[in-house]
């Protein structure tokens, strides 16, 4: 048997990725990984300045990676980005979906716009992707495994807990929680349809990653994990990249938690 090095497992030298959210905290770390590994990687996101900014940063270090400055609760600009990707590649091998606006609050105080706002946010935008990048996912299984996922969260499974929190309406909001539930069960039911086309659809589901915050808020958080610490968003990577690698051909419309056992108890 021959060995299997760590580069043959990752590697996506030749690949083309996708990546929405791509300016925020988490959606850094997934671009630096992608791009690591060797695929030609595309940003996305709202705001151009953040975008050209993090862009430059990363083909500073030898990484192919572009921008594409794109809504994704827009039509024309996803309709767009399709476009764009078509002309340049014809192809996508990786699509991560990790767009996501944070914000606080209650069942008192949330309003039917916030779940609307949400659900376009989490819900149709994944299916407006979806729309813009299918065809060039199946070309992409001509010759590979093309991989789907979709960034949910730990409360799509669980909810927060009010006692952590300063006041209600610091905390977790009910809308956030039940998109990303609805995110999961849509990971699971495009994992069925594009079966088929060879194409496979995973879900992450992240724990308690803050960055800087209330260090009392941050220890409360800390001790609902097993391993009593929050994560790092350095450790999404690896999951990342073992969705993204065509090494996991035979993983599709699965659940990865990276929560360090929070949804355990």
């Amino acid at each position: 048997m021959t060995a299997v090095t760590p580069d043959e497992l990752f590697n996506l030298r030749g690949r083309v990725a996708v990546l929405t959210g791509a300016t925020g905290r988490l959606g850094r770390i997934t671009a630096a990984a992608l791009a690591g590994a060797g695929a030609t990687t595309w940003l996305v996101a709202r705001d151009a300045d953040r975008l050209d900014a993090l862009t430059k940063e990363l083909t500073d270090q030898g990484l192919d990676v572009r921008s594409a400055r794109g809504d994704v609760t827009s039509d024309d600009d996803m309709a767009a980005l399709g476009a764009t990707l078509r002309e340049a590649h014809g192809r996508v091998d990786v699509l991560v979906h990790n767009a996501h606006v944070g914000r606080s609050g209650s069942l008192r105080s949330s309003r039917a716009a916030d779940y609307m706002e949400a659900t376009d946010l989490a819900l149709v935008a994944f299916q407006r992707l979806l729309d813009a990048t299918r065809e060039l996912l199946v070309a992409a299984a001509r010759d590979g495994s093309p991989s789907v996922i979709t960034m949910a969260s730990q409360y799509g499974l669980i909810s927060p807990k009010p006692h952590l929190y300063d006041s209600p309406e610091k905390g977790n909001p009910p809308f956030y929680g039940a998109v990303k539930a609805g995110l999961i069960q849509l990971t699971r039911y495009a994992a069925v349809e594009l079966a088929p086309d060879g194409i496979r659809v995973n879900s992450l589901t992240l724990g308690s990653f803050p960055g800087d915050g209330d260090p009392g808020l941050l220890g409360r958080l800390a001790e609902e994990s097993p391993l009593k610490r929050n994560g790092d968003a350095s450790e999404i990577a690896t999951s990342v990249l073992y969705l993204a690698s065509p090494r996991t051909s035979y993983v599709t419309g699965a659940n990865i938690v990276v929560d360090g056992g929070r949804t355990i108890w």
